[in-house]
């Protein structure tokens, strides 16, 4: 009995040790490093793409941005890593990115088996499909025996073979590894149509040499919840970066933006900001993190809905409607969990 007993508290102490260098693992080596690996897709507009001032841009470039300056004191400290649809969780595990912030759809499979902890939901978006307009297309249905250009292990293949094979519908496909490769497939007629997120898809259409030419069609064929993966394991990096985009969000619903956030952290009466902000409490200190952490990041990016509508929203070549990305107080599906 006695040496069960000291066998578990053994265990115990391993598993503490563990959880204390899991934790160390990525957090002190960022700021070791003075700088945090972002794993990005290189070309989706609103997303993750480079501007025309040859800048990083997109609302999942900024969430890494927003990390940064949570955990480093600064948005620039950010090392963009480009990653494929094939080697994004690959990259994740082997330590060469810190966080996937790559518009990667959150799923149970990939929770489980790929060494991956998803974070906040940043984005709630749907698979469609995309073709040419002098086709005649109107419905999916018309799409039966096309011809797809897909990438390999993405959701959006899945979801098609589901899709088709529960309506008795059939395709070919063409697969490509590389994104550019697959929409310049595309354009040269390699293939009838694209599915993928209706976001990607209308981001991508921006960039075609003759956009009117080609029609999303309206089906919506699934629920494709959107947000950044880090490594499994390391429990409190997770936290750090899951609320780094809940205090986003959270800054969005007490009208908390990047013009505003330094004036309210020092003159607010409201005790809600005053928490989210650091003048009250510490909720910095269980995250490892400094007092002022949350204002770092709202003035680095702008809250939740400045960043929407800046990259993808009214103020974008996208403008994309809120819809469920909007807050729940309008509708919307998006909060987050009390700042307390």
């Amino acid at each position: 009995m006695k040496l069960k007993a000291i066998g578990l508290m053994l265990s115990s102490f391993l598993a503490c040790t563990l959880s204390t260098h899991s934790y160390a693992e990525t957090k002190d080596d960022v700021i070791k490093r003075g700088s945090l690996k972002c794993g990005v897709s290189s070309d989706k507009m609103g997303f993750s793409y480079i501007n025309d001032q040859g800048k990083w841009s997109g609302m999942d470039v900024d969430l890494c941005r927003a990390v940064s300056a949570a955990v480093l004191g600064s948005p620039d400290k950010v090392e963009y890593i480009t990653t494929t649809s094939k080697n994004r969780f690959t990259s994740l595990a082997s330590g060469e990115i810190d966080i996937l912030s790559r518009s990667t759809t959150w799923t149970v499979a990939r929770d489980a088996k790929l060494g991956a902890d998803f974070t906040t939901i940043w984005f709630y978006d749907g698979q469609g499909f995309m073709t040419r307009k002098s086709l005649g297309i109107k419905s999916v249905s018309d799409l039966n025996g096309a011809t797809f250009c897909l990438s390999p292990g993405t959701t959006s293949e899945h979801n098609l073979a589901d899709y088709f094979s529960a309506r008795g519908l059939t395709y070919r496909s063409v697969v490509f590894e590389k994104t550019e490769e697959l929409y310049s497939a595309y354009q040269k007629g390699r293939c009838d149509a694209l599915t993928n997120n209706i976001t990607g898809l209308a981001a991508r259409r921006t960039l075609f040499k003759s956009p009117d030419e080609h029609v999303i069609l309206p089906e919506v064929i699934s629920k494709e919840p959107l947000g950044a993966y880090v490594k499994q394991g390391d429990n409190h990096w997770r936290d750090i970066v899951t609320m780094v985009g809940y205090a986003l969000i959270d800054a969005e619903e007490l009208k908390v933006t990047q013009a505003n956030a330094k004036e309210l952290a020092s003159q607010t009466k409201n005790v809600s900001i005053k928490r989210l902000l650091g003048t009250d409490g510490d909720l910095g200190a269980a995250l490892g993190l400094t007092k002022d952490w949350a204002l770092k990041a709202i003035q680095a990016t702008g809250n939740y809905g400045e960043i929407f509508s800046r990259h993808v929203g009214s103020n974008s070549p996208l403008k994309f409607e809120r819809g469920a990305n909007a807050l729940y107080i309008d509708g919307g599906l998006m909060y987050s969990p009390p700042f307390r």
